[in-house]
């Protein structure tokens, strides 16, 4: 039991402030001698121990009728543990450009709104922890430096399973933990949003896992930095969120993950910069299973790495130039539409050209090997947009881009040449056409023999042409006649044996392919 004759005259001060809730300042307001950086060389004139702080807040020093009891205090060194784990807390924290000799113990506390401005932490360990009110860290560097029992890694801030009714505020703070977490939330509960802001700093992986923000995640102009762990800077693997928003200059040097995350509104990338891991191939983007209704993303330029939507679903893709990068995964991506971003900022319905459904196709088979259905989403877009036109080519560019046995690759071409699929069955009439003009022309310069002497129907070039690419039936041409050189002869075996393709290749094509489709 600390006892008044016991403390500093700085802890005297806060001591005699608390009940009434006054502020103790105990900075010079000389700017050289107030930088937080500076805080280990402060005197016993700016030292108050953590247990005295420790003290107040668990009530030791009660209230006085008609003030509110809060703890202010601004420009001091905190010597010692602030250990406050399991503690019920009562009443609100203020610290201001503080600098802690120790790291802070919040481990399944219960505590009202605490707010750390500008100040320097050694780590804050507050699992299990639960909040009433505001969670405030703007502008205070926090570095990890204890190991986590479970996986050996420093973490500087965690929060896992932690529940707070407010919002967490890291505007212009720093979370440094290079080889470890910079923020551990998995299972977090942020009701008011977790605001990442005004030039926010993270060295380390910021884990978000399961986490729950109905106030959603904002993180613009924030630069997350790595390595981290497996060259992940930011998981929100089965995250649930009102919306997201890693835009307006937002960088990640890593691995940006939201597999598995719900995002009700808006998931917005514009403006921003995904670098991917700064060694290996590794991944800018994945988003794999991913459930959005609004998915922006209008880069600033490129991703360096590879960019993974596949089971993903949205409801309106907005893209630009700079969106994707040379490898894009998108089996089983879904979207309602697409909006293209151009250079002027102008939005469009990304229908209606030929180059939209080139770029398109070349999109899809950026995609490492062969999957329908990317295709067959594309042109389902374009035929309820109401270009069939366009659907087609993404359709027949799918049968082309096809990995078949040397048998069904050769037909498959055969196909794409006589009818293109089923999607150009007009390529047919203009094969039938072409080949009708050449036998007309061949037959009626040569004379046939008479299969009976006197018998039958005279000789017509045309007929007969038309006999022998006819597979079906008879006009009574090819019977009634043959021919005594090989000329002549060889083209109309020629012409049988297209006749027999072309009917095949009109039924596979257009009665199965289409059906299909």
């Amino acid at each position: 039991m600390l006892s008044y004759d016991e403390l500093t005259p700085p802890e005297r001060a806060l001591w005699d402030a608390f009940p009434e809730g006054r502020r103790v300042d105990l900075r010079t307001g000389r700017p050289e001698d107030d930088e937080v950086t500076g805080g280990a060389r402060w005197g016993p004139a700016r030292t108050v121990r953590a247990s005295v702080i420790a003290a107040l807040l668990l009530g030791v020093n009660a209230a006085r009728p008609g003030a509110l009891a809060v703890l202010r205090l601004a420009g001091a060194r905190l010597s010692g543990c602030l250990d406050l784990a399991g503690a019920q807390l009562a009443h609100a924290l203020w610290l201001e450009d503080c600098w802690f000799e120790e790291a802070v113990n919040l481990l399944g506390a219960s505590t009202q709104t605490l707010v750390v401005t500008g100040s320097r932490i050694p780590g804050i360990e507050a699992d299990s922890a639960r909040i009433e009110g505001n969670f405030d860290l703007r502008r205070s560097v926090v570095e990890g430096g204890a190991l986590s029992p479970f996986n050996h890694m420093s973490i500087a801030l965690s929060l896992t399973d932690a529940r707070v009714s407010g919002g967490l505020l890291l505007n212009g703070a720093q979370l440094i933990a290079p080889d470890g977490w910079a923020l551990s939330g998995g299972g977090l509960a942020m009701e008011g949003g977790l605001f990442c802001r005004n030039g926010f700093v993270a060295h380390g992986e910021v884990r978000l896992v399961g986490a729950r923000l109905p106030g959603s995640l904002r993180m613009r102009g924030a630069r997350l930095e790595g390595p981290g762990p497996r060259g992940v800077v930011l998981d929100l693997g089965n995250a649930v969120a009102s919306s997201i928003k890693l835009s307006g200059g937002f960088t990640a040097n890593g691995t940006v993950r939201l597999r598995g995350a719900q995002v009700a509104d808006d998931l917005a990338f514009d403006g921003a910069v995904l670098n991917g891991p700064a060694e290996g191939d590794g991944p800018a983007l994945v988003a794999m299973h991913l459930q959005a209704v609004d998915f922006d993303l209008t880069l600033a330029r490129p991703p360096s790495g590879t960019v993974d939507l596949r089971g993903a679903q949205v409801s309106y893709l907005h893209e630009n130039e700079h969106s994707w990068p040379e490898t894009v995964e998108l089996d089983g991506f879904v979207y309602g539409s697409i909006k293209r971003e151009e250079a002027d900022g102008a939005r469009r319905e990304a229908v209606g050209d030929r180059g939209s459904v080139a770029r398109r196709i070349a999109w899809i088979r950026s995609s490492r090997g062969y999957s329908p259905q990317p295709y067959e989403q594309l042109a389902s877009w374009y035929r309820k947009a109401g270009h069939d036109d366009d659907a087609r080519r993404v359709l027949l560019a799918k049968h082309r881009r096809r990995t078949l046995s040397p048998a069904a690759r050769l037909w498959g071409h055969l196909l794409d040449v006589t009818v293109g699929y089923g999607y150009r069955p007009w390529l047919a009439g203009v094969w039938l056409l072409t080949l009708t003009l050449l036998g007309t022309l061949v037959f009626d310069a040569h004379t046939p023999t008479r299969v009976k002497a006197d018998e039958g129907a005279p000789f017509q070039p045309l007929v007969y042409t038309l006999d022998l690419l006819i597979p079906i039936g008879g006009l009574g041409q090819r019977t009634a006649w043959y021919w005594s050189n090989g000329f002549p002869q060889g083209l109309a075996y020629v012409l049988i044996a297209f006749g027999w393709i072309l009917t095949t290749a009109v039924v596979a094509g257009v009665t199965r392919t289409l059906q299909r489709n």
